[in-house]
């Protein structure tokens, strides 16, 4: 089975601040997954944001109201970046389908990859419900998606011989 993984998660420095989170390869191979299962995406750099950008959040909704056209993805500086997150959920979708995966591992929070909580558009760090725009198109596409925190609790780290987590 293949997987849709967010790059920022396999330690490629694509987030908005050019950084990445920790490099979850292993805890992915530990779960079963071979390297050649793993897909990855990055929608807002996929959809042509610049690594580094300003921070974006959804203003008026959630990633389903984008879709729909009644919220926008607004930049901090207060530029809209709405079609350039249309554009990367689009291509995420377009390259899971060609890969057959029904899975993807995202970042939680992204208003691209969040899944059951984003920010709300203050850009004040405040969490509300709601799914990013890549993964309310997930969910219509029928691809289940988990954030890195949901999977962590699906697949929890072991300690190994020396007792330490691997």
């Amino acid at each position: 089975m293949k997987i849709v993984v967010s790059r920022c998660l396999l330690g490629k420095p694509c987030r908005y601040d050019a950084r990445s989170t920790n490099d979850l390869t292993t805890r992915l191979i530990k779960a079963g997954f071979a390297e050649s299962d793993i897909v990855t995406v990055c929608p807002e750099s996929d959809g042509g944001m610049t690594t580094p950008r300003l921070p974006s959040e959804i203003q008026g909704g959630d990633g389903a109201d984008v879709l729909a056209g009644r919220a926008r993805v607004m930049m901090k500086n207060g530029a809209e970046s709405t079609a350039y997150f249309l554009r990367g959920a689009h291509l995420a979708v377009e390259i899971a389908q060609a890969e057959d995966c029904r899975f993807a591992l995202l970042k939680a929070k992204s208003p691209s990859c969040g899944c059951g909580r984003i920010y709300d558009g203050s850009f004040s760090g405040t969490l509300r419900p709601g799914d990013g725009v890549t993964v309310a198109l997930f969910k219509k596409h029928g691809i289940r998606v988990v954030s890195e925190q949901d999977f962590e609790s699906l697949f929890p780290l072991g300690e190994d011989e020396d007792g330490r987590d691997c």
